[in-house]
């Protein structure tokens, strides 16, 4: 089921409707406009997904072959790697057509079973390992509102947006 196509107020650059009857012919001139842009998009995006599967199928075998060439370069690189980097004294080789290079990662960490984990770090009492978030309850601040309003800061407002909502009809599948 596609989602109702709603509308916002903006500023008003056409005729305003005079009477109920001016206001629900342009509810449907929005109505039909919107069928059209929603077919433009898809129009556009069928494009785009042809395009990228042509690109893509066009592409698929020079990646391959990079990938191919990276990995022997690599064995040849890795074999000859003390030599390359003078005794690992530099990361980098210069050849005619291009660079050759290690790089170090900075270290990464990763945590699984997170709950597990953070037992572990409290019983050893290693909380200095523990990151601990504080930020504003906005939720809390909303379910007592009066007691928010004293607070320097921190304002509560509402708005009311205008909405208009042409019909839409949606198909359902004939059963057999």
């Amino acid at each position: 089921m596609p989602p109702k196509t709603r509308i916002k107020a903006g500023t008003a650059l056409a005729a305003v409707p005079q009477n109920r009857d001016e206001a629900s012919l342009a509810v449907d001139e929005i109505g039909a406009a919107t069928r059209e842009l929603t077919r433009i998009q898809a129009e556009m995006n069928d494009r785009m997904a042809e395009m990228k599967t042509a690109y893509e199928t066009q592409a698929a075998p020079l990646r391959a072959r990079v990938d191919t060439l990276t990995l022997a370069i690599k064995t040849w690189a890795e074999a000859n790697r003390d030599e390359l980097t003078q005794h690992g004294k530099v990361k980098t080789h210069d050849l005619p057509a291009g660079q050759i290079l290690w790089r170090t990662r900075p270290p990464s960490v990763r945590v699984t079973g997170l709950e597990a984990v953070l037992d572990s770090l409290r019983r050893m009492a290693l909380e200095r390992f523990i990151r601990v978030k504080e930020e504003v309850n906005r939720e809390a601040i909303l379910n007592e509102p009066e007691t928010a309003a004293r607070i320097p800061g921190i304002a509560i407002s509402q708005m009311e947006d205008f909405v208009v909502v042409p019909f839409e009809i949606e198909l359902v599948a004939a059963t057999v």
